[in-house]
């Protein structure tokens, strides 16, 4: 009897034994991740990889919706004065912003950063937007991939150059309802996560130091990846109190006392990690 003719459709190590390996054959054997060799860090999300994007768009979506939260979309670029209005934020992200410098063959006057995070892209129409209470709460959600210029390791879905999220930003008249938000899409994160996708998650809340740069504090859902022994960021909700407020501007006529009040503001984003957890978990 002839041997058995090899196909290379098996996984040809075990994951205890060569776990990068292993999830570089998973994702690429079942047609979840192509690698797209002209850049770097960048990946092809082929079909069956986002048939599960759309699941998780559809669960997280309707339930932000019966939130109140509208849909939007805002330009990926940004110009450098505006990313430099809050020093503490591009500080924090600075290493990783991909520039555009030249059209065609011309040099650009100014720089155009393409969005690590759109804070600074959405908040001066937030300035423009809210005038009045009546125009409170404002709460807007966009699916919307990002760059950010990774040099560190890249790995598909969890260290990419460019991902796809979603990103919420909201703004409220109270300090109160602000921080309940963080708390309720703190925990419908960990709802896609144990409910959709069946990984268990701890929530809790970053230190000083790993915070959202800019931000008031940072609450967070984490997955554990038994195979190595290490959690991974799985979504995270920031409070980003009254700081983005102040940079640009972003006030209401108070009802009561007729006088001009700073927002209170939080951003929250789940990204297409999720997926890269899924595997790593179930896998």
């Amino acid at each position: 009897m002839g041997k058995k003719k090899e196909t290379r459709l098996n996984i040809s190590v075990k994951k205890t034994e060569d776990f990068s390996q292993w999830y570089t054959e998973v994702i690429t054997k079942s047609e979840l991740i192509g690698y797209y060799e002209d850049v770097s860090g960048c990946y092809i999300l082929r079909p069956w990889c986002f048939r599960i994007w759309e699941e998780i768009q559809s669960f997280f979506d309707g339930h932000i919706k019966e939130l109140g939260v509208e849909p939007c979309y805002f330009p990926m670029f940004v110009s450098k004065k505006a990313l430099e209005t809050e020093e503490d934020h591009i500080d924090d992200f600075a290493p990783e912003v991909a520039w555009v410098t030249k059209s065609g063959q011309s040099e650009l006057e100014n720089p155009i950063a393409i969005r690590p995070t759109s804070e600074t892209i959405m908040y001066p129409a937030f300035a423009k937007w809210i005038r009045s209470h009546r125009d409170l709460p404002l709460k807007l959600n966009q699916w919307t991939n990002v760059v950010r210029w990774e040099f560190k390791n890249p790995t598909p879905f969890i260290r990419t150059r460019e991902f796809l999220w979603q990103e919420g930003h909201t703004a409220y008249a109270s300090k109160e309802e602000a921080d309940k938000e963080v708390l309720d899409i703190l925990d419908l994160y960990a709802r896609v996560y144990e409910e959709l996708l069946a990984l268990p998650v701890i929530k809790g809340r970053k230190s000083d130091k790993e915070k959202f740069a800019g931000g008031d504090f940072t609450t967070t859902v984490e997955a554990y990846i038994p195979v190595v022994g290490r959690s991974v960021q799985a979504a995270t909700s920031h409070s980003l109190g009254q700081n983005f407020a102040k940079m640009f501007g972003i006030t209401y006529l108070d009802e009561d006392s007729k006088e001009p009040k700073k927002v209170w503001q939080n951003s929250w984003g789940l990204t297409t990690r999720s997926i890269g957890i899924l595997v790593m978990t179930h896998g």
